[in-house]
């Protein structure tokens, strides 16, 4: 296809809510990929948590976030995207807000009456329930405001400032953070959230209705649910996936501490961008590259790749070897997701395909469940102890241990059916 047809494409393929959906979403990544890349660290030297309380609660927060998608879609079936994107900034504007609260001088007498814990989780919880409704909301938006042609190039465009926000969200909560303080990044997050909920008021057309679908009930995804987690072959493929997500939390968890109190780099949410730059400039190679081998195949490499980056960080442990060892990482990760999606599909069965989709996010769900507490306990005993390099090897271990277990799963369970 020429650039021509592609402009014309661009033009003429998709909807005007597209637009303003995508715009929605990249300002929205911008906000949470901000809060994201200072909240362990804001939980516990702000707010006084301490790095195992802090890395598990914040491991919670995502856990929660990425699971709750498969519940939230039908609230979207059922108020529509503008409602339901409308009550999901308003949710995080409240959410995000409360969370800086608590570093806040005003605030504390608020913390302290409720108590330092059961507030943060309350909040913590809040923002995660605002934050499940926004990609039901963001790719139904996708897929409805899109034709058959135009789809594919959606979907990229879509990721595209994903990743975007993913990288420019750290950038701007370090500005803000050496010139008004941690907690700020998060009443940042808090205005930016409110003016997307404002956007999507005035600016957010309801998409088009592609065709009449029965609206599903909780109930029914409910037995969805059971369906799937009934189907051993795929549950097990989920939780063997999930570790790289274990690998992949850190990012945000352990290695902020890492940097700050052993490389004693301040600026670490510079560190913590490479991964999002660098999938955004590997994807498309890394795509081609393993475009003719099987999603397994293709997965499996992926997974050693991530797993073995980390090894770098002890070998040499300075900000410059952290930056290849996160690009490695990312060269991992973009070999590995997008043929992760692709196997899914394979796995389902054919009636329900769009069911066993839904549970795409579980992996990420699940290893941030367990990363943040691994990542509390790596501070802890690690980073703050005699060998903080040791943590690096436990998390490669965790890795190849992984893509091992994936290998043993193509090879006995995938092969056999």
């Amino acid at each position: 296809m020429s650039w021509a047809q592609r402009l014309h494409q661009l033009r003429t393929g998709f909807h005007r809510t597209f637009w303003i959906a995508n715009t929605l979403e990249l300002f929205e990544r911008f906000a949470f990929y901000g809060a994201k890349a200072v909240l362990a660290v804001y939980l516990a030297e702000k707010v006084a948590l301490g790095p195992q309380r802090a890395a598990s609660l914040v491991g919670a927060f995502s856990g929660v976030l990425y699971f709750l998608p498969v519940l939230a879609g039908t609230l979207v079936d059922r108020y529509g995207f503008r409602r339901t994107l409308a009550a999901c900034f308003a949710i995080f504007t409240v959410g995000y807000f409360l969370i800086g609260l608590a570093g806040l001088a005003f605030g504390q007498g608020i913390v302290q009456t409720v108590g330092r814990t059961p507030y943060v989780v309350a909040v913590l919880l809040l923002t995660a329930v605002g934050g499940s409704l926004i990609k039901p909301c963001i790719v139904g938006t996708v897929a409805s405001t899109s034709v058959d042609e135009t789809r594919s190039l959606g979907f990229s465009i879509y990721y595209t400032l994903v990743n975007i926000g993913g990288a420019l969200g750290p950038v701007l909560a370090l500005q803000v953070r050496e010139n008004l303080g941690i907690e700020y990044v998060l009443i940042m997050s808090s205005a930016t959230s409110f003016a997307l909920f404002l956007g999507t008021l005035f600016f957010f057309a309801e998409p088009p209705v592609r065709e009449e679908r029965p609206v599903r009930t909780m109930g029914a995804v409910l037995r969805d649910m059971l369906v799937v987690f009934t189907n051993l072959r795929f549950m097990l493929f989920l939780i063997i996936a999930s570790g790289f997500y274990i690998l992949f939390w850190q990012i945000f968890y352990s290695f902020p501490f890492y940097v700050k109190e052993i490389l004693h780099y301040e600026r670490f949410e510079l560190l913590e961008t490479v991964d999002a730059w660098a999938i955004i400039l590997l994807t498309v190679p890394a795509t081609a590259i393993v475009k003719g081998w099987k999603p397994i195949r293709a997965i499996t490499l992926g997974f050693f790749i991530a797993s073995v980056a980390w090894l770098l960080i002890p070998l040499s442990p300075t900000v410059s070897v952290c930056i290849a060892a996160m690009a490695l990482f990312a060269a991992g990760e973009a070999t590995f997701a997008p043929r992760f999606y692709e196997y899914i599909s394979t796995l389902a069965p054919p009636d329900q395909v769009g069911t066993f989709m839904g549970f795409a996010f579980l992996p990420v769900s699940v290893g941030s469940f367990v990363a943040g507490p691994l990542a509390g306990w790596l501070v802890a005993n690690y980073v703050r102890g005699a060998h903080p390099n040791t943590m690096w090897y436990i998390l490669s271990g965790i890795g190849l241990a992984s893509t091992a277990s994936m290998v043993v799963y193509n090879a006995v369970v995938a092969r056999k059916v």
